[in-house]
């Protein structure tokens, strides 16, 4: 994870697949001026509360007939103010982006691996199609190159090296690493997946702007405050999704619907509601309860044998309270770097 000071702003690219054109907002000074809009704004993304105005936003009653399905893709779990767009969307592009999908998959397969192991949804593979219809030959008329869309200072502060000899923004694994950290930086932000492929094609200063202007970080209530392209590149991203994964996910809807669409399941002994989580890398559960809040124990009558589990690199079905578990989604990265710590440092360990 890099520094959050300064941060980074990045304008990515839309590649519209019917004529594979590719239009972009100018990035004109990638690290300048926005290092203190970051940290002051930042302090609104933390604050802001959607949850009062959430109910209202997304209704899957049958009468709505959003659980629907258009050309074999489910529309539940869609927000109503993005279902026109993704109807349409699916119409216009879906033959392409299935054929993308077939000539893509070793592409996929390569980034499915870097994603995970960097604790990313590897639905997020798809922000590198509607980036650049995923070619590493793709360049932009303000100079954003490769499969990811990189400007140069950006690219760089990821650690590529951008050079008139060599350019590692053309590299699907380099470059693809390299979005990783970027989008691990801007989650940390942002905690919203919405908003960080927003943030990915304007820059966190105005998605900041956004939220403060809005006086909420949901991004269907400031959707109207971002440029039109950052809107519409969010609703791509989603429409992407659909038409790939044949229906939504944790990475098209904000974030307190991911945690309701998180599976439930009943303790038998305290007849709790935990929710589950799918979880890899080495977590230690020493580092995990610190967090939470919670004592050894009570964690790992939940979860016994996680750290065990972990240890031989699979993944885990982590079980934590609602009010845990939400916890553990906004503080995961410094469990996990805490708990590498622990593994590597024995001064860590009491």
């Amino acid at each position: 994870m890099i520094n959050k000071k300064p941060a980074v702003k990045h304008y990515g690219m839309v590649v519209l697949l019917s004529s594979l054109t590719l239009t972009s907002f100018a990035q004109i000074s990638p690290l300048a001026a926005v290092s203190t809009n970051v940290s002051k704004t930042a302090e609104v993304v933390k604050k802001a509360d959607p949850k009062n105005g959430f109910k209202n936003l997304v209704d899957v009653s049958a009468s709505s007939a959003k659980a629907s399905t258009l050309g074999g893709v489910s529309m539940e779990h869609l927000n109503p103010q993005a279902l026109s767009f993704v109807q349409d969307y699916i119409e216009r592009h879906a033959a392409d982006l299935k054929e993308l999908e077939t000539w893509g998959k070793p592409y996929f397969d390569m980034m499915d691996d870097v994603l995970t192991q960097h604790h990313i949804p590897k639905q997020l593979k798809y922000l590198a199609v509607i980036e650049s219809n995923l070619k590493a030959s793709a360049t932009s008329w303000v100079g954003a190159v490769g499969p990811w869309q990189f400007m140069p200072a950006t690219a760089r502060t990821m650690g590529l090296h951008v050079s008139r000899r060599v350019d590692e923004r053309r590299d699907y694994l380099k470059s693809t690493k390299a979005a990783s950290k970027y989008l691990n930086y801007l989650f940390d932000i942002y905690e919203d997946w919405l908003l960080v492929v927003a943030a990915y094609n304007c820059g966190p200063g105005r998605v900041n702007s956004a939220i403060a202007k809005a006086g909420s970080s949901n991004f269907w209530k400031l959707q109207y405050y971002l440029p039109t392209e950052s809107r519409n590149h969010v609703k791509k991203f989603i429409a992407t999704h659909y038409i790939m994964e044949g229906q939504g996910g944790i990475t098209t809807v904000t974030k307190e619907k991911a945690l309701a669409m998180m599976a439930t399941v009943k303790d038998e002994t305290t007849h709790t509601d935990l929710k589950v989580q799918t979880i890899s890398g080495r977590y230690n559960s020493k580092a995990v309860v610190k967090h939470l809040g919670m004592t050894v124990d009570e964690f790992l009558s939940f979860n016994p044998n996680m750290d065990k589990v972990l240890a031989s690199n699979s993944t885990y079905q982590l079980k934590l309270p609602v009010d845990k578990m939400e916890i553990f989604l906004s503080k995961k990265n410094e469990m996990l770097n805490e708990s590498i710590q622990m593994l590597i440092n024995p001064e860590y360990r009491n």
